[in-house]
């Protein structure tokens, strides 16, 4: 279940999954634990750090949308002739999430994802996030594409 990392188009200090727990075609968990020497909280903010809102929205991108849409588009079933393909790169194409806890440097959180659908090479999912004690971080509808990369050769 975890070889799906290996296909994450993120490096370095941008991944933001550590493990997935549960994955099938119509949703996926992981988690991923905020590491305290992240360079986001250098400045956000100095002497009382708080993960940015953004960095929160990316985690739930990251595992409740790009590594639910990678499992669809690597499977075995046929996606409206969409493959996965080495400069395939997935984009977020909305987001609609409310905050109701904040996040702090050193702190586990785990994220679910529930497909509402996926056709056209879009999908649309549902995605929460808990701390450790189960309560509610944030929750959202986030929508996105796979797309392959064009490479211009110039002679």
């Amino acid at each position: 279940m975890n070889d799906i990392l290996n296909y994450l188009p993120y490096k370095s200090s941008f991944l933001f999954v550590d493990d997935i727990t549960s994955l099938d075609d119509n949703g996926v968990t992981g988690e991923y634990t905020l590491k305290a020497d992240s360079f986001f909280y250098e400045d956000h903010f100095p002497d009382n750090p708080v993960t940015p809102g953004v960095i929160i929205t990316e985690i739930m991108a990251q595992i409740g949308l790009v590594v639910l849409g990678i499992h669809l588009m690597l499977g075995d079933a046929p996606h409206e002739g969409f493959e996965m393909h080495e400069d395939s790169f997935p984009l977020l194409t909305s987001t609609n999430v409310e905050f109701y806890k904040m996040v702090l440097p050193g702190e586990k959180v785990v994220v679910t994802s529930k497909k509402q659908y996926f056709r056209f090479g879009k999908l649309k999912c549902a995605i929460e996030m808990h701390n450790t004690q189960a309560q509610l971080i944030a929750k959202g509808i986030f929508s996105g594409v796979i797309k392959n990369a064009t490479v211009n050769k110039h002679e």
